[in-house]
């Protein structure tokens, strides 16, 4: 028996919007996004292949508006705050929401300086492109070059010496303003229907991941939506608080539920309720914001953990997220462990960076769900040798470094062993923090932004690859199309001691370093040679494998194992004068 939604009362109904109209009732407050809806997840280069199909005149595919009446109201549209004024006919984006808010903060001037969508056009190179580091007469912001009075006036002004691509900023411009987007508009009361024409266009071809279905389950009603707690801002608070960057809603919702059960991957559908359970919660009277709130408190302590004890600075040198959602679970039980169970912890991790994929066969799931039953509440040293027993026969091993590519977990293993040198920037000497990191690779899912080539156009594609082309700059002002130069000469402003400091903190001497402006090859060679065993020193500090995991003192059962010696047992005191 059906027993779904009844359906639509009348057919959507067909029509075109030129974005010139479309943008323009976005920013007024007449288009809204449902709060069902799945977080804004464009990255930089979805933006701009969008902006490149309007302008080449491709299908960017068709909208689906729900029209219904709205009360006045203020909301976020991405980074822009708007408002909304009551209307009879107000138009949610059942479907088109990454495109919607791509175009309306990529073409304001409020939305335009925050990634993704911080879009220029380059009218020489015909192309569009991320905000220029240096910006030249003929990059033009999109905003300028979406609004007519503001291109005429910026080629009267800041782009008077780019007057000779007057005729490409209109071409641009035109196809801007005048490219047509079909939209389909349904108009229905019914909640429930439109929930599950999303639920379909979603899942069937297209579908939507664990952690968007887990927010559009329990998303609650549409009153209240923007301040309550959810998976992305989470995302967000972690960053804010921790600068360790932002952690995937699919890795925080992992680690949520982690926190109240040992199978992080369970059957969401029913994780607030106890009927339908095949388990018990950890946290039966729990309700969904005390679960929310309570495991970002435990993924900020795991998060901890890893920048302060384990040396992993940011959530792109983390070699697997599944050791995040297992010590997220390990520091919901245990928020503060003992110190030589820190010290076991620690070695826990780096051997699973270096084994766990062999152990586990790569499978997150595995990964995650082995470890995680692991670990039993009220049991701290108990947890912690029954996860190190799990990877007991894996002897100890050292990543290869003849290829260094940052989207690979033994390429993050080396960018953290050179973190513990702390990295300094050759232009100013100055020893660089995980928050420059942060501010470096923004929403970056790589270090790569932080790691540049010295030398990007070897021959030898071998060389290219190795480790001893890059260095680790998690900074942005340095001048990394200059990289040998800035080796092989001290800047004037640096004292010879700094110098030489900030050469050791990449691995480098005088000696080598003048090599980079002189003989590549040599240069690659020596540095090459240092590489291995830095990282090795850094994993024998780091995974211990030559120490036994033996239990700390304040959990042998000393009071036990001497029960009966009593206390006639002592020899007794000497009489003594008096």
């Amino acid at each position: 028996m059906n027993t779904g939604p009844a359906g639509l009362d009348a057919q959507p109904s067909a029509t075109t919007y030129e974005l010139g109209d479309l943008v323009p009732l976005a920013w007024g407050g007449r288009i809204r996004v449902p709060h069902f809806q799945r977080d804004f997840r464009w990255q930089s280069q979805d933006v701009l292949r969008l902006f490149d199909s309007i302008v080449k005149g491709y299908p960017i595919g068709n909208l689906l508006l729900w029209v219904r009446k709205q009360k006045p109201e203020e909301f976020m549209l991405g980074k822009l705050r708007l408002t909304a004024p009551a209307h009879d006919e107000s138009l949610w984006v059942v479907d088109g929401q990454q495109r919607l808010i791509s175009l309306a903060n990529a073409l304001s001037a409020d939305g335009h300086p925050y990634k993704p969508f911080n879009v220029y056009y380059d009218l020489s190179a015909k192309e569009f492109v991320e905000t220029p580091k240096l910006r030249e007469a003929h990059h033009i912001s999109l905003p300028v070059l979406f609004d007519l009075r503001k291109l005429l006036t910026w080629f009267r002004t800041d782009g008077i010496a780019a007057s000779e691509y007057f005729d490409e900023a209109e071409r641009v411009a035109t196809a801007l303003r005048q490219y047509k987007v079909p939209a389909y508009l349904v108009r229905q009361d019914d909640r429930d229907a439109l929930t599950d024409i999303f639920d379909r266009m979603n899942n069937y071809g297209r579908r939507l991941n664990r952690a968007e279905i887990f927010s559009a389950l329990y998303s609650g009603e549409e009153q209240g939506a923007d301040e309550r707690l959810t998976l992305a801002k989470i995302s967000d608070n972690v960053a804010d608080r921790t600068g360790f960057g932002s952690i995937d809603t699919g890795t925080v919702l992992a680690s949520v539920l982690a926190r109240r059960g040992s199978d992080p991957m369970r059957d969401i559908r029913v994780e607030f309720s106890l009927a339908g359970r095949r388990t018990q919660p950890e946290f039966p009277d729990e309700d969904q914001l005390t679960a929310y709130t309570q495991g970002e408190e435990a993924l900020v302590r795991a998060v901890e953990f890893l920048i302060r004890e384990a040396g992993v600075p940011h959530i792109s040198l983390l070699p697997y997220r599944a050791q995040l959602v297992t010590l997220t679970r390990f520091f919901a039980h245990f928020p503060q462990p003992q110190p030589n169970n820190i010290r076991l912890l620690r070695r826990l991790f780096w051997r699973l960076s270096l084994v766990g994929p062999m152990v586990f066969k790569g499978s997150f799931t595995l990964f995650s769900r082995t470890l995680g039953a692991k670990i039993h509440p009220g049991d701290e040293e108990g947890s912690l040798h029954a996860m190190l027993d799990t990877i007991s026969d894996a002897g100890p091993v050292i990543p290869s470094v003849e290829r260094f590519r940052t989207n690979e977990a033994m390429t993050k293993v080396i960018l953290s062993a050179w973190w513990s040198l702390d990295p300094r920037s050759v232009t100013t000497g100055e020893i660089l923090d995980s928050r420059s990191l942060d501010a470096v690779l923004d929403q970056d899912r790589t270090a790569a932004n932080a790691a540049p080539m010295i030398f990007p156009r070897l021959r030898d594609a071998r060389r290219k690859l190795w480790p001893a082309n890059r260095l680790f700059l998690p900074d942005g002002g340095d001048p990394v199309s200059e990289l040998p130069g800035a080796l092989a000469r001290q800047p004037l402003d640096i004292d010879d001691e700094t110098w030489d400091s900030v050469l050791a903190s990449h691995l480098l001497d005088r000696d080598v370093a003048v090599l980079a402006d002189q003989n590549r090859d040599a240069f690659l060679a020596a540095r090459q040679e240092r590489i291995l065993p830095q990282l090795a020193a850094f994993i024998g500090r780091m995974a211990e494998w030559d120490y036994e995991d033996t239990p700390s003192l304040d959990a042998l059962d000393l009071d036990g194992e001497f029960q009966e010696f009593e206390e006639t047992d002592l020899p007794a005191a000497p009489e003594t004068e008096g």
